[in-house]
C-alpha cells in the first residue's frame, strides 16, 4: 500500500486518545474520506495547524477502505480572513458539514470539490452573502443528485407556470392543481433556482427579496430531507448570519 498526495479540506476532526486524531477529509482524487492522524495533537512538524476546519491542504495518505492513515499535511490554505469574521466562519463550517453529510464515501466529486473551493475562496476575499450559500446549495444537490424538480411537478410532472407551485416538507414543489398545502413558491423563484445550475459563476444570478426567502424554504426543507439529522451548524450560523 503506497502514500499518495491528495488535495483536500478538513470537514472535522475527532480527537483520540491523547495524541491522536480522526480527521474528516474531502479530497478532489477520492472525494470523502476518515483518516488516522497519529500524533496530530504532538506533532507540530507533520501536522502543525493543518488540520482545522476549512483548511485546504496537501495531504500525505495510505488510502484504504474504511480508516485511511494520515501521515502529513502540508498547508495550502487556512483562510485567515474567512477565520477573523464569525458570520464566514459559520458560513465555512456549515459548508463543509453539509459536504460531509451529503457525500458518499470514497466517490470523487471533482465538480464538488471546485465548488466548494470557489465557495470558500469567495468568503476569504467578499462579505457573507445569503443568496450565494443558497447558490452553494442547490449547485452541490444537483451535483449530487438531490436537487428538487424546479421545471415540472414530481407528481403529475406538469410544467410549472408564473404561478409556481407549493412547497412539500421534503422540499419538492408540487403545482396548485396536485396539492392546496405548503408554502407558496412561486415560478420566479423556481426559474431563478434553475438558471442557478446553468453558470459557473456565483455572481451570475442575483437571489434576493422574496425569492431568496423563498429559495431559502425550499432548499432547508430538501437539505433536511436528504441529511437524514440536524446539521449541528446550524444554529451558529443562523446566531451570526445578517
Amino acid at each position: 500500500m503506497h502514500t499518495e498526495t491528495l488535495q483536500a479540506f478538513v470537514l472535522s476532526t475527532l480527537d483520540y486518545g491523547d495524541n491522536d486524531r480522526i480527521v474528516t477529509l474531502f479530497s478532489l482524487e477520492h472525494g470523502r474520506l476518515k483518516a488516522f492522524a497519529r500524533s496530530a495533537r504532538t506533532s507540530r512538524k507533520r501536522f502543525g495547524a493543518a488540520l482545522e476546519p476549512f483548511a485546504r491542504i496537501d495531504a500525505q495518505i495510505r488510502v484504504k477502505e474504511g480508516l485511511s492513515g494520515l501521515k502529513q499535511a502540508d498547508i495550502v490554505s487556512v483562510y485567515p480572513a474567512i477565520r477573523g469574521d464569525l458570520a464566514c466562519i459559520a458560513h465555512a463550517l456549515y459548508a463543509c458539514e453539509l459536504v460531509d453529510a451529503l457525500t458518499p464515501e470514497g466517490q470523487p466529486l471533482a465538480r464538488l470539490f471546485r465548488l466548494l473551493t470557489t465557495y470558500l475562496d469567495r468568503l476569504e476575499h467578499r462579505a457573507v452573502d445569503e443568496g450565494e450559500r443558497r447558490f452553494f446549495e442547490i449547485n452541490l444537490l444537483n451535483i449530487l443528485g438531490y436537487r428538487p424538480s424546479l421545471e415540472h411537478c414530481s407528481r403529475c410532472q406538469a410544467p410549472f407556470d408564473t404561478s409556481g407551485g407549493r412547497l412539500q416538507p421534503d422540499g419538492e414543489p408540487l403545482c396548485s392543481r396536485c396539492t392546496s398545502s405548503g408554502p407558496p413558491v412561486s415560478g420566479a423563484t423556481l426559474t431563478t433556482l434553475a438558471a442557478c445550475l446553468t453558470t459557473g459563476s456565483f455572481d451570475r444570478i442575483p437571489l434576493k427579496g422574496g425569492i431568496l426567502d423563498q429559495a431559502a424554504c425550499l432548499l432547508d426543507s430538501a437539505i433536511a430531507a436528504h441529511a437524514g439529522r440536524r446539521l449541528k451548524s446550524l444554529d451558529f450560523l443562523r446566531q451570526t448570519s445578517p
